[in-house]
């Protein structure tokens, strides 16, 4: 036990209603989330993340291995205690009765699939007991900054007109209380480069025995809101639990999930999900794409209905094979899965669940808090309230509580009583018998042997009660046993090669495992040299396949609209170019762990070519996109063209770019009489006004020697305070002119920046161009 550390622990001073499975879990901006009664925490782990304000939380416990330990950034979500609907001045029904009315609070969460808002983050939505839906989503910062409601679901599903037997006040008013919340993932279409469309789905279970489906959509005075686009009637019970499986790509264009549903009456189902992606016009820059949902005839039961409660319900996608749904019942473990190959199983699994004896508390009859896959070891790890850990072996082939001979130290009693061990090196006045560890939620840190959970230390046979301010529940990240260099090795090689760009997440969520144990010391000394040879693995330049019809309609609205939209799908909708930004990252966190002077060098050099890869590749881009629409060009334009120009033809340049260039150089002359005093390429320095060189594009600095950061995007000085950081790298980029204070108000812009093509690209930019993750506005 000396030799595994507590990476975190975090005491929170709060109360948790229930145990779940999603009662921690993370998003797709790297972020977890923590359902407490009153308010969604939201935390922030710092691997990875390079600014200046430093972490929140920094608490490990006999942590030595680590040069840096883990911190976290913290922000929470602080929903009102009260209703916001009364259900009784709507329908006056004993039906349509909500005791959770009664004391208002926080019972589930759902975090929707990253680069939704304007900023490109997540949007949260959030469940309370008196079945009321709201969304929320970050301002100018998401790790620390307010959170805000942007919409009121159950206010606008209140609102929708009557159809069918929602004439009926009762069947209405019960089909507007909402018993369980879901958001799927981003489908992967198959088409490239990836639409930036969102086609994930909110799905909403509720009182009625419905499922409605909703879809975010950006506003244009808002963050955005969703809105109904089709409902499903399956039970005349409520629909408790929801849970969506990764989509399947079935062809091009055409995409399927499952979305499993609990009822109250113990049933449990699923309903097939198919969306269309059909292209509804080809005449700009990239197409445009229209989405058909379609569900199945009727839903597929799975366990009939049998009046036992089902405390959790979820999907395990499990690698080359279809996934696996678990769910649980009092003191059982039940798997489904349909058929996927003939040395698959498929059908029904059932696992009683062997009680473990820790404590006082211990149940096999505790409810289901949390669900792990190890793919490495083909494994389930199974979190129980009474603080214990199941393993499910072989989930894949043919499970069973029984370990094979590879991994019978990860057992059952073995996890448990680490588990358990753990909690005593966490409290400090001693752990006996009596007390217990009571876990109401448990999620994955690295999809391997780090676990994260929550848990609450009490003596259940003192009988005591406990007003709501003093109870604290203890926040624990720690791993269950050690990698060797070699998983962690094959763990970065899949991360850089098994993803798709369609899905968005932020390369700090998908890097997190790594990054963890890149800051392990003993692991990164070994890990270092080997890693930068996969990170020389440069992968295929999809920008040369970028191609961008010519222009001939002039400057106008839809001209700005296709260029902005084309700007956004090429610059991050192509799988190579996501990843050479997290290749970048790995490169940059290994450059500044490293202690050896010569290895150093190498994680600069490495870093240096996956600079000049990702900045060779935008240049091409925007190239590409300025010579189709040379003829809509003005004056104010040439400053940024000419920059982009110079750009492409600097030293150590690609030979087609720079002749790309020197084309669009040639077309700009002949179209437009340049004034060279206002060319652009000179600028002023805002301490003396001496003209400064564009001789570094990522730093000015005048003859006098002020120095100033150039903006990421554009590569103009910044001297303003209308400026946005990025979290990953602290690289900086001018704020686009919708998210300025007053966006009427453009003097704030340097006066080459005027230009309409260099708003549109800023307003294009949601995450940073060299690492892909987020920026976030200090000021």
């Amino acid at each position: 036990m000396s030799q595994l550390p507590i990476y975190t622990a975090l005491s929170v001073p709060t109360v948790i209603t229930h145990p779940s499975v999603r009662c921690l879990q993370w998003s797709e901006d790297g972020q977890l989330c923590l359902v407490t009664k009153s308010s969604v925490h939201i935390l922030t782990p710092d691997p990875g993340i390079n600014f200046n304000t430093p972490a929140d939380i920094k608490t490990p416990i006999g942590d030595e291995h680590s040069d840096r330990p883990l911190g976290w950034y913290r922000t929470m979500i602080e929903t009102t205690r009260g209703q916001t609907h009364s259900w009784p001045s709507i329908y006056q029904g004993w039906a349509s009765l909500s005791l959770g009315s009664l004391d208002v609070s926080v019972r589930a969460v759902a975090c929707s699939p990253s680069g939704l808002t304007s900023r490109g983050r997540c949007v949260i939505a959030v469940l309370n007991s008196n079945m009321e839906v709201s969304l929320w989503a970050a301002g100018k910062n998401h790790l620390k900054g307010e959170w805000s409601n942007i919409q009121d679901v159950t206010g606008d599903i209140l609102d929708l007109p009557a159809v069918g037997q929602d004439f009926n006040e009762a069947s209405r008013t019960l089909g507007n209380q909402v018993m369980s919340i879901a958001w799927s993932c981003q489908p992967h279409f198959g088409i490239y480069p990836a639409p930036l469309v969102d086609a994930s789905i909110l799905a909403v279970g509720t009182r009625a025995g419905s499922v409605k489906l909703f879809r975010f959509q950006n506003g244009a005075d808002s963050e955005g809101r969703v809105s109904l686009i089709h409902e499903v009637k399956i039970s005349e019970e409520w629909i408790t639990h929801l849970a969506w499986s990764p989509w399947f790509t079935l062809s091009e264009g055409k995409c399927e999930s499952l979305l499993a549903y609990a009822t109250g009456d113990g049933g449990v189902g699923l309903v097939r999900i198919s969306q269309t992606h059909q292209s509804a016009s080809v005449s700009g820059f990239v197409p445009t794409y229209t989405l058909d949902v379609i569900s199945g005839q009727k839903a597929e039961a799975i366990f009939a209905p049998d009046k036992r409660a089902i405390p959790a319900l979820d999907w395990v996608a499990v690698p080359e094979r279809n996934p696996i749904l678990v769910y649980s019942k009092p003191g059982i473990i039940y798997l489904w899965s349909s058929s996927s190959s003939p040395v698959h199983w498929h059908g029904d699994r059932v696992l009683p669940i062997r009680a473990q004896g820790l404590s006082i508390g211990t149940s096999a009859f505790s409810s289901v808090s949390g669900f792990s896959y190890v793919k490495q070891s083909d494994l389930l790890l199974v979190a129980l309230f009474d603080g214990s850990l199941h393993v499910i072996h072989n989930i894949s082939t043919e499970p069973s509580w029984t370990p094979t001979a590879s991994d019978d130290h990860l057992t059952s009693e073995a996890l448990s009583q680490t588990f358990r061990a753990f909690f005593a090196e966490a409290t400090s006045a001693g752990v006996e018998y009596m007390d217990v560890n009571r876990t109401s939620g448990l999620v994955s840190y690295d999809s391997h042997s780090t676990l994260t959970w929550i848990y609450e230390s009490l003596r259940p046979s003192d009988f005591s009660y406990k007003h709501e301010a003093r109870h604290e529940c203890m926040l624990l990240a720690a791993p269950f046993w050690p990698l060797d260099d070699a998983t962690i090795l094959r763990a970065a090689q899949e991360t850089l090669v098994q993803f798709h760009c369609a899905t968005r997440s932020a390369p700090l969520h998908r890097l997190r495992p790594l990054l963890l144990h890149l800051c392990n010391t003993g692991h990164f000394a070994k890990l270092c040299p080997h890693l930068l040879e996969v990170l020389n693995q440069i992968p295929q330049d999809d920008s040369t396949a970028v191609v961008v019809p010519a222009w001939s309609q002039g400057l106008g609205a839809e001209l700005q609209l296709q260029l902005r939209r084309s700007f956004a799908t090429h610059l991050f909708g192509w799988d190579g170019l996501l990843s050479l930004r997290m290749r970048l990252s790995i490169a940059d966190m290994c450059w500044r762990l490293c202690k050896d002077p010569e290895l150093r060098v190498g994680c600069g050099q490495v870093a240096q070519n996956q600079l000049a890869g990702i900045s060779y590749r935008i240049l091409r881009i925007l190239v590409r996109h300025l010579t189709a629409i040379v003829t809509a060009l003005a004056p104010s334009d040439v400053p940024f063209v000419l920059r982009i120009v110079v750009q492409s033809q600097l030293a150590g340049s690609p030979l087609d770019l720079s002749c790309e260039a020197e084309a669009l150089s040639n077309k700009v002359n002949a179209a437009i009489e340049i004034d060279p005093m206002i060319a652009g390429l000179h600028e002023l320095c805002p301490a003396c006004h001496i003209e400064v060189p564009l001789q570094d594009i990522t730093q000015a600095t005048c003859p006098n020697g002020h120095s100033w950061a150039r903006c990421s995007v554009t590569s103009f000085i910044l001297s303003t305070s209308m400026v946005r950081t990025c979290i990953g790298c602290s690289r900086k980029a001018l704020l686009p002119v919708s998210q300025s204070s007053d966006a009427e108000d453009e003097a704030w812009l340097p006066v080459a920046a005027r230009s309409w093509i260099v708003k549109e690209l800023l307003e294009a930019v949601q995450r940073c161009l060299f690492c892909g993750n987020s920026f976030v506005a200090i000021v």
